[in-house]
């Protein structure tokens, strides 16, 4: 069933603080949105809001975590970023066990436009020595994400989420594992990487393809860093190209990051597909994600013309 990956979130926060008593919370005056506010109804006494101070929230989340506590620090994915200072000093460089969660990522927010969109997140956080990123695709996918982060991770990670609702992809009997990559669907013509919102999309673009003549392979790649050279070779050498479609800045994202380890393990044509170095807009998400082609005619569209 489709579910918004920040709803995901929220249950899955809840559910972990039963099971481990030094998860808490924290939050910038956005409860409401980025859905930690399921966790602050279940354990209010571990849950902090922070108010509109963000850099204080980051600060206060690492001084928790350096305590012996296992904080979410969440906030949309343009604010929280935003203090990118703070998280560098104070999460990054002490190696802080802090879960820094931008929610309302991409243009697939909406009607809040540019200035609620997180569009250059993923190329700010990669960026960060120690820090994990990490962009699920569905609802069961952001659950096991937030379970592993509570309890089987130890270190800085960044977790990006959306706004709008996004249908099931991960395969039946799925396990997130920490910097590997999964395929999709099969296919030797090309490989599209996706992640997060694009995942249905490039599923459903592949499909389409099929019945052209172009067969698609596709990868979801929800995370980042560490990104999954061995899975990205293994495309590049049997499939001969790579199209990455992410909805962020398509400079310094996940495309960037997959065409830095094309470049340097095993060279093969690349086309990096996302935001194309602009800014975002008010309208619907579909409206949106028709405009720039990050839906699934649009994929298939920059596809074929990668193809040729």
């Amino acid at each position: 069933m489709a579910k918004a990956t920040r709803q995901a979130f929220g249950e899955a926060l809840a559910a972990v603080g039963e099971k481990n008593a030094n998860v808490v919370a924290l939050d910038a005056d956005l409860a409401k949105s980025t859905m930690s506010k399921i966790f602050a109804e279940k354990f209010p006494d571990r849950f902090f809001e922070m108010g509109i101070q963000e850099a204080n929230m980051i600060g206060a989340a690492a001084g928790l975590a350096l305590s012996g506590k296992v904080p979410f620090c969440c906030s949309f994915a343009c604010f929280i970023t935003g203090r990118y200072d703070t998280i560098r000093i104070s999460v990054a460089y002490p190696n802080a066990n802090v879960r820094v969660i931008g929610t309302h990522a991409g243009i697939g927010i909406g009607e809040d436009g540019n200035s609620q969109m997180g569009l250059e997140d993923i190329g700010l956080m990669r960026g960060l020595p120690n820090m994990v990123v990490i962009q699920p695709a569905d609802e069961e996918e952001t659950k096991q994400v937030i379970d592993f982060l509570a309890n089987g991770y130890e270190g800085p990670a960044y977790v990006r989420l959306t706004r709008q609702k996004l249908a099931d992809v991960s395969p039946e009997g799925y396990k997130f594992q920490l910097g590997k990559g999964v395929v999709l669907r099969d296919g030797k013509d090309l490989t599209c990487i996706a992640t997060g919102g694009t995942v249905q999309g490039a599923v459903e673009a592949a499909e389409k393809l099929a019945g052209e003549g172009i067969d698609v392979r596709v990868v979801n790649l929800s995370c980042i860093k560490p990104i999954d050279e061995d899975l990205i070779v293994k495309c590049a050498k049997e499939t001969g190209k790579i199209f990455t479609v992410e909805d962020h800045n398509v400079i310094g994202g996940m495309g960037t990051a997959v065409a830095e380890v094309v470049a340097e393990k095993s060279p093969v044509p690349v086309y990096r597909w996302g935001l194309p170095d602009v800014f975002g807009e008010s309208g619907s998400p579909e409206g949106l994600y028709e405009k720039y082609q990050l839906d699934a005619p649009g994929i298939a569209a920059k596809i074929k013309e990668f193809v040729g």
